[in-house]
């Protein structure tokens, strides 16, 4: 077939997952990816019923057999776009959330449903295992910040579950996927990365911090065996097999691992000029962050709580997670469950007309982590600081972004003071750079221009890795980063225009 080179990209979002086709038109030195999203389908948390020796409850689940579907649909989708063009599709990527994983046996049979990273039941573990094992010892390893639900916290959470000692291979999201896509089983290390079991110095598994883990809960014994061998971005995992070539109407295109963390993907999507940038990759979660040679991992940065996420091209993703969009997303359901519908252009509106930093709370709070009555927990919060408690609409929005836009700039602050790294620009890539309130007052806080887009950044991310793997496009991440600017359109607000 002739035509210009395609490829698809799968990539899942802790709200919903979409599959994109990406087109490499123009000539040598001026190429521009053309984008298309063949399909779109929610993702999000389902309650399942736990009925055991303690009694009921209930545990927070993904339901991955839902994204499988929504994967397959979109191949299919997207080998029909690409034949009626006349195109040839070359690759396939998949990146998603981070830290989540699943378990499958030995015959290759899904032991369950993966927890989801706001289950309850984590509540409490990871100070537990950091108490065991030495929380500056093992930042100085895997550099990660403390967070509730990294994977080695998940595991030792369900070191009991009847399906642990079932487990063959442990592996994350996109993993499982590119796993049931071709056969192949790896572990991406941009993702891998988050798990807390990686060496963030030398990008392999971390033998000394499994040992640890292993010798403080000996369910998980033999855990090193049952994870995939580290590929960086760029490999090719395998053909598509003759079931999914099948069921798609795909050739044998290959898989090629991206950074299948969708940040890292993200990040390659940032439009930068040069290396003087910091970026928030805004969704669900918010990561900010800037891209570096090596880790940080002095024990001034564990106290401050940043991470050391690995990168594409051997690069580290230093950064902090944000509450995000998430606290939003979730004040919108409980009143649309309350019986008021607002939609999120006439929530904006509202947040636009209201008194500026009227109230502003710490968004990174834990009671914001779980599902629930966001207005309450903000109000709650207001009350607890000595501060204006928001009451409409507008109230509450504003003090969502307000408080989102300053978690930001403290972010950003002690980033650039522990990493030393000058920044001139801020990037806002994913879909929280389609909300202009947001990126104005982003501008205001942290007094840097923010240029907001692409809106796929993740997407973008992901379909150059691929493109570069097969030859389609050349380069560093620089070259790969022209390609995405001519991509994509964008939008710059300086702090000074900032609105109220």
């Amino acid at each position: 077939m002739s035509g210009s080179p395609a490829f698809v990209a799968v990539d899942l979002g802790a709200t919903s997952g979409r599959v994109v086709l990406g087109v490499v038109e123009g000539d040598a030195g001026a190429e521009r990816v053309a984008l298309t999203e063949v399909a779109r389908f929610a993702n999000g948390p389902v309650e399942v019923p736990q009925v055991g020796p303690d009694g009921g409850g209930a545990a927070l689940c993904w339901d991955l057999l839902h994204l499988w579907r929504g994967t397959l649909d979109g191949l299919r989708a997207a080998a029909l776009l690409a034949r009626e063009q006349g195109h040839e599709v070359r690759g396939v990527g998949i990146d998603s959330w981070a830290v989540d994983h699943a378990l499958v046996a030995a015959d290759g049979a899904l032991l369950g449903n993966p927890r989801h990273h706001r289950d309850p039941r984590l509540a409490g573990v990871a100070e537990e295992v950091l108490g065991r094992l030495g929380a500056a010892g093992h930042y100085a390893v895997n550099g990660l910040q403390r967070l509730p639900f990294t994977t080695e916290f998940q595991l030792v959470a369900g070191r009991h579950d009847a399906a642990w000692p079932l487990a063959a291979s442990v592996r994350l999201v996109p993993d499982l996927l590119a796993s049931w896509l071709t056969g192949e089983v790896v572990a991406e290390v941009t993702n891998a990365s988050t798990t807390g079991l990686v060496d963030a110095s030398t990008r392999e598994w971390s033998t000394p911090v499994i040992d640890a883990l292993e010798a403080a809960y000996p369910e998980l014994a033999t855990l090193r065996s049952r994870l995939g061998d580290l590929v960086e971005p760029g490999t090719v995992v395998g053909p598509l097999t003759a079931r999914v070539q099948e069921a798609t109407g795909l050739g044998a295109v290959p898989v090629i691992a991206v950074g299948s963390h969708d940040t890292a993907s993200a990040v390659v999507g940032v439009p930068a000029d040069d290396a003087r940038f910091a970026y928030v990759s805004s969704g669900t979660w918010s990561l900010v962050g800037v891209e570096l040679d090596a880790p940080v991992l002095t024990e001034e940065s564990r106290a401050a709580n940043v991470t050391n996420e690995l990168g594409v091209d051997g690069t580290v993703r230093y950064l902090k997670n944000v509450m995000g969009l998430w606290v939003l997303s979730e004040t919108l359901r409980t009143w649309r469950e309350q019986g008021t519908e607002v939609t999120l252009a006439d929530a904006l509106a509202a947040a636009k007309d209201a008194e500026p930093r009227r109230t502003v709370v710490d968004v990174d709070a834990p009671e914001f982590l779980p599902p629930g009555d966001m207005p309450t927990r903000l109000a709650d919060a207001a009350r607890a600081s000595g501060q204006p408690v928001p009451a409409t609409v507008g109230e509450v929005v504003r003090c969502v972004l307000d408080s989102l836009a300053d978690a930001y700039r403290r972010a950003l602050d002690e980033i650039v003071r522990l990493s030393g790294r000058e920044v001139d620009v801020l990037h806002v890539v994913g879909g929280g750079s389609q909300n202009e309130l947001l990126c104005r007052l982003t501008a205001e806080a942290t007094g840097l221009p923010v240029v907001a887009g692409p809106v796929e950044g993740a997407a973008l991310g992901n379909l150059v890795v691929q493109a570069r793997a097969v030859g389609a496009l050349e380069g560093d991440l620089a070259a790969l980063r022209t390609v995405v600017r001519r991509s994509s359109s964008l939008r710059r607000y300086e702090p000074a225009a900032a609105t109220r």
